[in-house]
């Protein structure tokens, strides 16, 4: 009797192993079906890169054709930059750079071409996130100039600023602005998490000069530029074949300078793109993406940024978990309730899951955990992790390299022409393309994939190191009020 109880025993559990495998496996070919529609979906074969850099170009033409920026997606905007540094600037220059969670104040003792860059200091300050969203222009502007004073007053060995001068500010502000001249500009409006209603239409130096005034600091803003311009001047001060500049952090922008018979009623001009509101119909946008975009501060717009930007890449990763999670079981049977949480897996946690080189994808789990409070996944599950974050990182890599080749088409130079001795320098600054090793060799590749051999052996592309923080106080020193000559420290 004892044996037939043990035999039922036995068959129930093994019926139950089936039943719990054959649901295992189920579940599993629906998440694996779930995974591979979005690696279809995110593919950027080269034909379709082609089409990319095809449809930059001939929206950077209808930008620059049209009058206010209107019937394109890139502004095109005119920067008032016709004087780049040259390397003979002398004097104390200070420089601010808002763009992101962060912002950078930093000075500058210039000594001419023999000199260049005598000394350089710095510090970085975290913005309250209620300062972003649910504060006043004027708040937001007393706190940065506070922080600017406090700064100003640490001013010792080293920097020079001649009696009865006035400081001077290159002032960098990485949102879009309609430029009204190289030291005034309206915001047109705010990105990467920005929002603070009372200042779009309002000129941003204006609403820094009185914060600045009510600080007590006497300081003039010589040049309103974004990290994009800053960082092509920076370039340019340190390598004369800089034609261009690229950011890839928080957000994403390109600038360039553009011939003078393409302007109306200009010289030869550095070009502000706002590359992030590029769209085209050959962009691979998933439904993840468009979920992404209609949660967003700004639905509808700066579409290019939020596939290939690092404030964007890590949430599109959690967004497919998400589902995969929802809709298979893919983490057990209950929904890890912090994988709902927005924004909560941070493009530099990705990136570290990306790089996990260990047999057992040990960083994957660490994250996993810490992250969402997911426990006890499978090497399977975790490697499953790395594989979406190398497919959306793949995408925003491929996606910038076409975005870059479509400038260089407009600047006539994707090809190389017989006897000319040609070097194109494009200069590439923020966190995403400095850190994220794997999304910057696979920029680089897909560059010279698109390129050819040839043309790729004379385009180079250049970290430019802190490029828009150092290139704000240089054109500071370009548009100075005062005559460029040495002084005697």
């Amino acid at each position: 009797m004892k044996r037939v109880c043990d035999t039922q025993k036995y068959i129930r559990a093994a019926a139950l192993f089936e039943t719990h495998k054959t649901k295992s496996s189920g579940r599993w070919n629906k998440a694996m079906s779930i995974f591979k529609e979005f690696e279809e979906n995110c593919a950027t074969p080269i034909g379709k890169l082609r089409q990319v850099a095809d449809a930059m170009t001939a929206e950077m033409h209808a930008g620059l054709a049209a009058s206010e920026g209107g019937g394109s997606q890139l502004k095109m905007l005119n920067s008032y930059v016709d004087n780049l540094p040259t390397g003979d600037e002398h004097g104390l220059f200070y420089a601010l750079d808002l763009g992101g969670t962060n912002f950078r104040v930093l000075r500058v003792q210039l000594g001419g071409r023999d000199g260049r860059v005598v000394k350089q200091e710095f510090t970085e300050v975290s913005i309250p996130p209620e300062l972003m969203t649910s504060a006043t222009s004027g708040e937001l502007f007393d706190f940065i100039a506070k922080e600017l004073a406090r700064f100003i007053a640490t001013e010792g060995e080293g920097f020079f600023l001649p009696p009865g001068s006035q400081r001077e500010l290159g002032f960098t502000f990485s949102f879009p602005v309609k430029q009204l001249s190289i030291a005034s500009g309206n915001l047109i409006r705010w990105t990467k998490g920005f929002s603070i209603d009372d200042a779009v239409g309002k000129d941003v130096v204006v609403e820094l000069t009185k914060a600045l005034v009510r600080q007590g600091i006497d300081m003039r803003v010589a040049a309103l530029v974004n990290d994009t311009i800053g960082t092509l001047a920076g370039g340019k001060y340190l390598n004369n074949d800089v034609a261009a500049a690229v950011i890839l952090g928080t957000g994403t922008n390109a600038a360039y300078v553009e011939r003078a018979h393409t302007i109306p009623k200009s010289g030869e001009m550095v070009i502000n793109m706002e590359w992030g509101n590029f769209w085209s119909s050959h962009l691979p946008v998933t439904e993840y993406d468009q979920a992404l975009d209609q949660d967003s501060l700004n639905p509808g717009e700066q579409i290019f940024e939020k596939i290939i930007s690092g404030m964007y890449l890590g949430d599109i990763v959690r967004r497919v978990l998400c589902k995969m999670a929802e809709e298979t079981g893919f983490f057990g049977d209950i929904v890890p309730p912090k994988l709902k949480t927005r924004f909560i897996l941070r493009t530099p946690d990705m990136s570290a899951m990306h790089h996990d080189t260990s047999l057992d994808l040990r960083v994957v789990e660490s994250k996993l955990k810490d992250i969402f409070g997911i426990s006890g996944t499978s090497l399977e599950t975790r490697r499953i992790v790395v594989d979406l974050c190398n497919i959306v990182a793949t995408r925003g890599a491929r996606l910038s390299a076409a975005g870059i080749v479509g400038i260089l088409k407009k600047m006539g130079k994707d090809t190389v022409n017989e006897g000319e001795k040609q070097r194109t320098v494009i200069a590439v600054d923020g966190g995403l393309f400095e850190h994220y090793t794997k999304f910057r060799s696979c920029l680089k590749s897909t560059l010279s994939e698109l390129l050819g051999e040839e043309v790729a052996h004379t385009v180079v592309i250049e970290h430019a190191n802190d490029g828009s923080g150092i290139g704000a106080a240089l054109l500071a020193a370009s548009h100075s009020q005062y005559p460029q000559v040495e002084e005697c420290l």
